[in-house]
């Protein structure tokens, strides 16, 4: 007979991401500052990152309803790009180089499920995005991906695996398709 999942059993007290009042406060300052229109200077919007434990490099430009779940676990380079819609779901930590770029909606997860477990054990990994590196729209970097340097994840694409430099990928899951020839 085959096992199968049970919720019931699940448990990640394990899993102890900051206080509960350190995370209730950055979910409501989250709300109105940095995952809401509100037109707040981009420099406002990095202040609180920083306030709650980001670091956080110059020029980095950060559009509305960005989602950020600890800034605590988040490291940003200098001149980077954050587009509309985007979720970095950082339970652990994410860091982004210099010049990345992630496009509107694209999604960085640092956690998943065993599914191979009855009890559908928490598992997290962290992301890495070297220099230059560009994450199209709409799509997703699994937990655990190295994007090394001005890699490429195409628009709508699903990255699970670590992302060579200077190589353009796409798809799901994501293959490469091609070199990235920058010119001037």
């Amino acid at each position: 007979m085959k096992k199968t999942t049970d919720l019931s059993l699940y448990d990640n007290a394990w899993y102890q991401p900051g206080g509960f009042i350190k995370r209730t406060i950055w979910h409501i300052v989250s709300a109105i500052v940095i995952n809401s229109n509100i037109p707040f200077p981009v420099s406002f919007k990095v202040f609180m990152l920083k306030l709650f434990g980001a670091k956080i490099g110059k020029g980095v430009m950060i559009k509305p309803q960005v989602t950020i779940k600890y800034p605590w676990f988040l490291s940003i380079g200098d001149y980077v790009w954050i587009g509309e819609m985007v979720w970095i779901d950082n339970l652990t930590m994410v860091s982004l180089g210099n010049h990345v770029c992630i496009s509107q909606g694209a999604m960085l997860l640092t956690g998943n499920h065993d599914y191979s477990k009855t009890t559908f054990d928490l598992r997290v990994a962290a992301i890495h995005l070297e220099d230059g590196v560009w994450i199209g729209a709409k799509s997703i970097v699994c937990p655990g991906v190295l994007a090394k340097s001005h890699s490429v994840l195409a628009v709508n694409s699903v990255m699970t695996k670590q992302m060579e430099a200077y190589t353009i990928y796409q798809g799901n899951p994501a293959r490469e398709v091609r070199q990235r020839n920058i010119t001037d």
